[in-house]
């Protein structure tokens, strides 16, 4: 018994030395946080202000009319620096964080969803075009379930799945645009439209219209599966291209 308790008395000295450093590191953290978060701050403002002083270049540049080749030189110089300008700003902001747009402030508020490691980029994407891939995946086979077996419930199922799919989708792909992706805006509203689309399938009841588009509803998202498929495939070469580079 009292060897046990020397061992336990031993273990809670230790646990407390390594908790003084623990608490010690943790100030550092802390400190180091805050500086960094002043920086952050700081360096949005003066990318917000370059941006904005270099508009006002390029409206006093377009109101010149140059009278000769020494001034048009000058001009096209001009506008060179000013892209290469635009360039270098943009790459610092991809570092910085960013503000949401307004479908993110509605859904989840104020909340800064920028990913400032590269890293994490990376597999935030894969895990988008993984996320796509599984859920259609399930949805092709509950497709094909419901083909065979015309089952009131599992339709329903099946149509939740979709309407929470598409809703989940846009979130991700807004959070996606935060940080960097060139999503496409006909790519983002076909998106809401579906998610619209599977919301009114829900609600639509049983009935002899319903009967005849049933099968050819589903029969189409087994196909979109596939396309799924291919395109996972497609996409998971392109990041791993761009990840190489």
């Amino acid at each position: 018994m009292q060897d046990k308790l020397e061992a336990c008395l031993k273990d809670w000295s230790e646990l407390a030395e390594e908790y003084h450093d623990l608490e010690r590191k943790h100030k550092e953290y802390r400190e180091a946080l805050d500086r960094c978060i002043s920086l952050q701050k700081k360096c949005v403002s003066g990318v917000t202000h370059q941006k904005y002083r270099l508009n006002v270049i390029k409206k006093l540049m377009a109101e010149i009319e140059p009278t000769c080749e020494e001034e048009k030189g000058e001009l096209q110089d001009l506008k060179k620096d000013l892209l290469r300008r635009q360039s270098q700003l943009s790459q610092m902001m991809d570092s910085l964080p960013k503000k949401s747009g307004r479908y993110l402030q509605v859904i989840m508020g104020n909340v800064d969803v920028s990913i400032l490691d590269k890293k994490e980029k990376y597999q935030y994407k894969e895990q988008y075009e993984s996320f796509k891939l599984i859920v259609n995946l399930i949805g092709g086979i509950l497709a094909t379930t419901n083909f065979f077996l015309d089952i009131r419930v599992l339709d329903l199922v099946f149509f939740f799945l979709i309407v929470w799919y598409y809703c989940t989708l846009t979130i991700r792909e807004s959070i996606l645009i935060v940080n960097g992706s060139r999503i496409k805006g006909w790519w983002r509203l076909h998106h809401f439209i579906s998610c619209a689309v599977g919301g009114v399938l829900l609600v639509w009841p049983d009935g002899p219209h319903y009967g005849e588009f049933r099968d050819q509803h589903m029969l189409f998202n087994v196909y979109v599966a596939f396309l799924q498929y291919l395109q996972y495939v497609y996409q998971k070469g392109c990041l791993y291209r761009l990840r190489s580079l």
